[in-house]
């Protein structure tokens, strides 16, 4: 299974790693962390050297609560650090973190070359115009709502098949648009109750028969410390045992704060396919 970049293509025929870059103040684990040049550059090269294969650059918190920022200061966040890591790190891959089509389309146009839509367009009704025009892959994750209302919108008949649906319908309008290069989401955390976090990680297989990428994202959510009684910082070992999980089911891509751990299960279960 492989990816069509701008240069390349982005071989997925075994898991790979996205590290996420918060270049927020207010996330729910990282938020504030890369406040300076130095900061980011150093926790860029970590990643990479642990083992990542994409930096996932996010300037819009979308932890329920968080502040809504306009896309000029989101903007103002993100396309420094596209335009440095690229200028740093030229072979790294970057992807951008973002519902908005204007951010998504000037960091394109500075270095990104993935966008990463939490919303799968339904926040921004130019984004598939947007992401067609820069030619470039696209993760359309599931949610409902909006960061802000997310949580009171967890009222799934059966949560799989609406997902199916979704992903579907999606997909469909993606290749309207002339969108091939689809990855993607089930969205853990983003309107879904803990419970419902576990059904979707127990039936995983089911969003493998869509025949594209899947992406997951379960680091130090909330679906492991609250069913843990830990704080996020405290979640790395509960984040590894998910992450061998999800990589046991075929996910393609996991996005993780910790890099080193994440490589080292994608190892171990490489070995045990072998």
């Amino acid at each position: 299974m492989t990816i069509k970049l701008k240069e390349r293509l982005l071989d997925l025929s075994g898991p790979i790693i996205m590290g996420i870059l918060n270049v927020t103040p207010d996330s729910f684990y990282d938020g504030g962390f890369y406040d300076n040049q130095k900061k980011v550059i150093d926790q860029v090269e970590k990643m990479i050297n642990d083992g990542a294969s994409i930096i996932d650059i996010g300037g819009y918190s979308s932890r329920p609560g968080a502040d809504n920022i306009s896309p000029d200061v989101e903007l103002a966040r993100v396309l420094p650090i596209v335009k440095l890591i690229k200028e740093r790190f030229s072979k790294i891959l970057i992807s951008i973190d973002t519902f908005r089509s204007e951010v998504a389309k000037q960091c394109v146009e500075n270095g990104a070359d993935i966008i990463n839509d939490i919303s799968g367009g339904s926040l921004d009704s130019k984004m598939f115009e947007t992401v067609a025009k820069l030619n470039v892959p696209y993760i359309i994750m599931h949610m409902r709502g909006n960061p802000s209302n997310m949580m009171d919108k967890t009222n799934y008949e059966n949560i799989i098949d609406e997902m199916e649906n979704y992903f579907s319908k999606k997909i469909e309008l993606a290749k309207s648009f002339g969108i091939n290069d689809i990855i993607i989401d089930p969205g853990f955390g983003f309107a879904k109750t803990t419970k419902q976090n576990f059904d979707i990680l127990k039936n995983l297989t089911y969003l493998k028969k869509l025949d594209k990428p899947l992406l997951v994202g379960v680091s130090r959510k909330s679906m492991i410390y609250k069913t843990l009684n830990l704080s996020p910082i405290d979640s790395l070992n509960g984040s590894t045992v998910l992450h061998t999980i999800l990589l046991l089911k075929g996910a393609n891509i996991i996005r993780v704060h910790d890099v080193k751990e994440a490589n080292e299960c994608i190892r171990l279960v490489n070995e045990l396919k072998s």
